[in-house]
């Protein structure tokens, strides 16, 4: 089935022209079925390359699903344009009456702030305590994923000395897991984060699993059942060349960065990077997609009640 997307959307012709399949609003509102509703709070600079990002693995599922795009209201937007924002967001104040099968928390480039120093973090608070009543299962990823976790669980970041950037070999912890059907025991996922959280601090607290670990940048998934929530450290939405496009921008600004690890062939950055993540991010995304559409209530006023919400 198709993804069902904003009429006008800019990813629309890119979905399709890679033969991902794309229903309009109108075409939609014709199917007599009731659509999986995924929202993505879309934290990044640049929205436009996140929306195609997450919007092309969300459609590479056989189910149909509608997807809603929303921000922070006490936030402007600096890298991408009002009309944009105006076009296709809701804010999540506009949102939140709504309940939604799964919501996605993208990263922010503000991770060495003090989360009360981020400029909407009381809102973000607002957001993340909203998801328990609101959503089925959350995916948190990146800044997204420490901050969820630190909220809900108290489990600090920490900064890093250096920046951990490239494509990083993972282990996979928990095969049984249904997060991870299919994954291979050992696979290489793209890493670009000035902090951390650390296994210790995560072993601590009752409920949380690791799921998947590098052994150079540390821990990479979390699970916890209790919400259904996935806290995601890594970026396996990435594109082939986005890791390229953070080291050309770092450089032409003269930012101190290092040729992503493992990323280049040869280490040489004239050469065009090769994609060894991307059907591990569809197979992460279609279980994901898979395990909300088994256990998720029909009637959507039912989630968020806890006798609907069993986890897994």
């Amino acid at each position: 089935m198709p993804i069902k997307i904003p009429d006008g959307l800019p990813a629309q012709e890119t979905l399709v022209n890679e033969g991902v399949r794309v229903m309009t609003e109108a075409v939609a509102i014709r199917q007599d079925i009731r659509p999986l509703r995924f929202g993505l709070l879309n934290l990044m600079p640049n929205k436009i390359k996140t929306e195609l990002q997450f919007a092309r693995l969300l459609g590479a599922s056989p189910l149909q699903i509608e997807l809603k795009l929303v921000r922070v209201g006490g936030h402007k937007a600096k890298n991408t344009s009002e009309e944009h924002l105006l076009s296709f967001y809701d804010t999540w104040d506009e949102v939140k009456d709504q309940k939604f099968d799964g919501f996605i928390i993208t990263g922010a480039p503000i991770e060495t702030l003090e989360f009360q120093d981020v400029t909407y973090w009381n809102e973000m608070e607002q957001i993340l305590d909203w998801t328990q009543t609101n959503v089925h299962s959350t995916m948190n990823i990146c800044w997204g994923g420490m901050a969820a976790i630190w909220h809900f669980n108290r489990v600090p970041k920490y900064t890093l000395e250096k920046k951990a950037f490239g494509v990083y070999r993972h282990r996979n912890l928990a095969p049984a897991s249904p997060y991870l059907n299919g994954f291979s025991d050992d696979f290489q996922i793209p890493v670009s984060r000035w902090t951390e959280v650390r296994r210790a601090d995560i072993e601590k607290v009752p409920g949380l699993e690791i799921l998947m670990e590098s052994p150079e940048t540390g821990v990479c998934i979390v699970h916890e059942r209790k919400g259904n929530r996935l806290y995601v450290f890594n970026h396996i939405e990435y594109d082939s060349t986005t890791l390229a496009d953070e080291y050309f921008r770092d450089v032409q600004t003269g930012s101190a960065i290092e040729v992503p690890h493992n990323y280049f062939p040869e280490d040489n950055p004239d050469n065009k990077p090769l994609n060894r993540w991307k059907s591990h991010a569809h197979l992460l995304f279609g279980n994901w997609i898979n395990n909300i559409y088994q256990t998720t209530p029909y009637d959507m006023a039912k989630i968020g009640q806890e006798e609907h919400n069993p986890g897994y």
